[in-house]
């Protein structure tokens, strides 16, 4: 976080004139929240990096992306456009991660140092809408939204495995054809079935729009992402979201649209592997719970613990053809990538979980249970089936930053040329009255 903050600095002093950097807000910690502007354009470009404390990729990119718009006037005095570059939305949880940031990068590093806190302290969620969010992180980027009124907003995402998408507010014509060129050229798998969008409509290969939100439980919140959110909050102003996904470790079975042999034989392998792997984690919980009070900020790492428990059974069901859920929510069609995307999941949130608990014990100091050899046991054999079961391979941080910053630009490119389109359709106060909640539309 601190080289994050002196690189943009140092950047700032370099092009004093075109480059400036504030602060918009301040941490739950304390933290400095830092908005890089590039240009003096009277429309505005918003990109948000670090939303997601595990995800650290798109402090590369913003400061790529910050090199690549000082040399092109084109992206900003031609086009008469701000950028404006947040350097990491949720700092203190990045902080967390930093166990892991200086590698060495395999997957069990990763997950003994993985952070990521509780859905109601993620900073892009509205669990209770604009009006009642409490988290100032929150506050800082919802009052910058309606500052800036931005044309585009890019939100920076990291797959930790899989491979790489985007989902969109509103369609933005050409950008999956775009996409398949920078993944091709850059060897990014693109994730054809991508489980975040299991039921959104796809707008392109690899490109999902995301659904109004609406009202839903937090299982619901947290597997489907279709809640009020500050994806949505500025589509009042006209603004176009899109969320970029970069992945860590590339899988090249989620591009395969091959249809499934065998979907159902799949699915139910999928489906009793998640509840099995849960079940294991709730008895090491058991163990350990009376002893975790003592782990540093045992609460802020138990949160996260709790929501994914709670959610592992719910989705085992949904997934299983042969339960009332299965039923009840037919699946859509399912490629061979839309199973490698499930099976994928399904490893990540067990993965997450044990990762937390080792990192809650190794926060006492002691381990009475015996529980710590258990949690390594389960950690190791699943990151193996992520390495030998689905060729999970590491892309190198320069690439994940290359690929983010160019699905950026050609975002921007498409934008831009919508929201041009939009200001001479004589509509001018399109998005200017007031704006409906989402969940009620």
């Amino acid at each position: 976080m601190d080289e994050l903050a002196s690189r943009a600095a140092a950047l700032v002093a370099d092009h004093p004139r075109h480059a400036r950097l504030h602060r918009i807000g301040t941490s739950r910690a304390g933290t400095p929240l830092w908005l890089l502007s590039i240009g003096h354009g009277s429309r505005h470009a918003l990109v948000v990096a670090g939303p997601h404390a595990n995800e650290p990729v798109g402090g590369a990119t913003v400061l790529r992306l910050a090199d690549r718009v000082l040399a092109d006037p084109r992206l900003t005095e031609d086009a008469d456009v701000t950028w404006n570059l947040l350097l990491c939305l949720d700092p203190d949880g990045s902080r967390r991660n930093e166990g892991w940031l200086a590698g060495p990068y395999t997957l069990s590093h990763y997950f003994r140092n993985f952070f990521r806190p509780g859905f109601l302290e993620q900073p892009e969620w509205l669990p209770d809408g604009a009006d009642a969010a409490a988290l100032p992180e929150t506050r800082a980027l919802l009052d910058l939204q309606d500052e800036l009124r931005p044309f585009l907003q890019c939100s920076l995402h990291g797959v930790d495995v899989g491979g790489g998408f985007v989902e969109l507010t509103d369609d933005l014509p050409g950008l999956a054809q775009r996409l398949a060129h920078t993944a091709s050229r850059l060897g990014i798998p693109r994730e054809l079935g991508a489980y975040d969008a299991l039921y959104w409509p796809t707008l392109g290969p690899a490109v999902y729009r995301v659904p109004p939100p609406r009202r839903g439980d937090l299982a619901a919140a947290i597997t489907e992402a279709a809640v009020e959110s500050t994806w949505f909050h500025p589509h009042r102003h006209g603004t176009v979201t899109a969320i970029v996904e970069a992945p860590m470790w590339g899988v090249a079975a989620v591009q395969d649209s091959a249809p499934a042999a065998d979907r159902d034989a799949a699915l139910r392998a999928v489906s009793h592997t998640l509840r099995h792997d849960t079940g294991l984690l709730v008895a090491v919980l058991a163990r350990i719970r009376p002893q975790l009070s003592g782990a540093p900020d045992a609460a802020r790492l138990l949160a996260p613990v709790d929501d994914y428990l709670l959610v592992c059974p719910g989705l085992a069901d949904a997934w299983d053809p042969g339960t009332d859920a299965g039923r009840a929510r037919p699946l859509p069609p399912l490629s061979t990538a839309h199973l490698a995307a499930l099976r994928i999941a399904g490893r990540r949130l067990v993965l997450r979980t044990a990762g937390l608990l080792h990192q809650l014990l190794r926060g006492t100091g002691h381990d009475p249970a015996g529980a710590l050899p258990d949690l390594d046991r389960l950690i190791d054999t699943w990151c193996a089936d992520y390495h030998e079961g689905l060729g999970a391979r590491w892309i190198p941080v320069a690439r994940q930053a290359e690929y983010q910053t160019r699905v950026v630009l050609s975002a921007f490119e498409l934008a831009h040329r919508r929201a041009r389109v939009g200001a001479r359709s004589g509509e001018s106060d399109w998005g200017a009255g007031a704006a409906v909640p989402m969940h009620r539309e």
